[in-house]
């Protein structure tokens, strides 16, 4: 299958070309993000005329890291590990405060 050719330079550090954004007027970037951090629903409407609802949250605890920050911890398990190493360092008496499961 052939790749459909960029329009023109992305203006987005690290998106990729085919995603040329420039032509929408108005497009405004994280419009909706606060509303997706605090659940959103998905209608699917279906051939047969009915629709289907889909409700999403993000799980308590959850975290969203920013797109810098992910480039060096690409999972829970890394960033884990990193923030442990930090507690151990931290003094003893803001440590006891916290726990580990």
């Amino acid at each position: 299958m052939k790749k459909a050719e960029p329009r023109g330079p992305s203006t987005i550090k690290g998106m990729r070309p085919e995603y040329d954004f420039s032509a929408m007027k108005g497009a405004v970037r994280g419009k909706y993000y606060k509303a997706y951090r605090e659940g959103h629903k998905l209608e699917i409407h279906k051939e047969d005329r009915t629709t289907s609802v889909q409700y999403f949250k993000l799980e308590d605890g959850a975290i969203m890291l920013e797109p810098d920050v992910r480039k060096y911890f690409p999972s829970s398990e890394s960033v884990n590990k990193a923030l442990r190493s930090l507690i151990e360092i931290m003094p003893s008496k803001r440590r006891a405060s916290g726990h580990r499961s």
